[in-house]
């Protein structure tokens, strides 16, 4: 199964505190099915890079069915691809998990490649955070990943082939003071990805995750605003002061993190697994 030509079908999606990501596919020479998480609201991205005269199946999955039908359909026009779906579906919900893979797998089989990203929890230090808080943070940024990669490992199994991406925060290396439920839960997260590389590695199937610095998106700025109600400083500020510590002195783009997404997922790839690849203009200052 060929799956080195990149085609680039953007978007950008954004869940419960709203946060970006830009994911890519691939096409081969036989469709795959390629189910894109994310959740809330999903807009469509423009000048796609490549337009695909063939693609992947892909499945957009969201809370807000108006915003990932829009999606859907731009996609679609964007790059040709009739094959583009959205499923309506809350990510920390198992039974939403549950139907969302049942509509994926009744319509087209096995899943190839998962690209996963839910949007952030809650902000806040410990001393802010409720039970509540912290059982659905759980559900968010851990469960999730569970509930979904449980239902489709079988088939890339079987498959002898799959591609498990997992889109999260490089809190994971680098805690942030504000953000306690992120620095906290995304590290099983990353334990997860790493066991799952070693269980499965040798069935043809990756597991990687791509930890995220500063990109420009909605998050971001809801982040800025949060430092803003804090320290008094305006959201413009807030946002600047943010960028003080990344030596490329700029956020990165929802297309970065893409394109970074779609190398995992191609047969190039297949000897990278187990590793969290960090996206953040060197904002991390350990050097592993």
């Amino acid at each position: 199964m060929l799956r080195d030509d990149l085609v680039i079908e953007r978007f950008l999606a954004e869940n419960y505190w709203p946060a970006e990501v830009n994911v890519e596919t691939l096409k081969g020479d036989r469709e795959q099915m390629f189910p894109v998480q994310s959740a809330q609201k999903v807009r469509a991205g423009s000048n796609s890079p490549m337009v695909p005269d063939a693609c992947c199946k892909v499945i957009v999955s969201s809370r807000n069915q108006d915003s990932i039908s829009k999606a859907r359909d731009t996609i679609a026009k964007e790059t040709g691809n009739k094959n583009v779906f959205s499923v309506k579906a809350d990510l920390a919900v198992k039974k939403d998990v549950d139907i969302l893979v049942d509509q994926a797998t009744s319509k087209f089989g096995t899943v190839d490649i998962l690209a996963y990203n839910t949007g952030p929890p809650k902000p806040g230090t410990f001393a802010d955070l409720n039970n509540a808080d912290w059982e659905q943070g759980v559900k968010l940024l851990l469960m999730s990943a569970i509930w979904l990669t449980k239902r489709i490992v079988p088939g890339m199994v079987q498959r002898k082939w799959g591609r498990l991406i997992y889109i999260t925060s490089s809190t994971l290396r680098q805690p942030v003071p504000n953000l306690v439920l992120s620095n906290t839960v995304r590290l099983s997260l990353a334990g997860l990805s790493k066991s799952l590389a070693l269980e499965y590695g040798s069935r043809g199937i990756t597991s990687n995750g791509i930890m995220q610095g500063h990109i420009l998106t909605d998050r971001q700025r809801q982040v800025a605003q949060d430092i803003s109600l804090r320290t008094g400083k305006n959201v413009e500020e807030s946002m600047r002061q943010m960028l003080q510590d990344v030596p490329a002195g700029r956020y990165g783009s929802s297309e970065e993190v893409g394109y970074l997404a779609a190398f995992l997922a191609s047969e190039k790839a297949g000897y990278i697994n187990g590793t969290m690849l960090t996206i953040d203009g060197g904002l991390i200052r350990s050097v592993f």
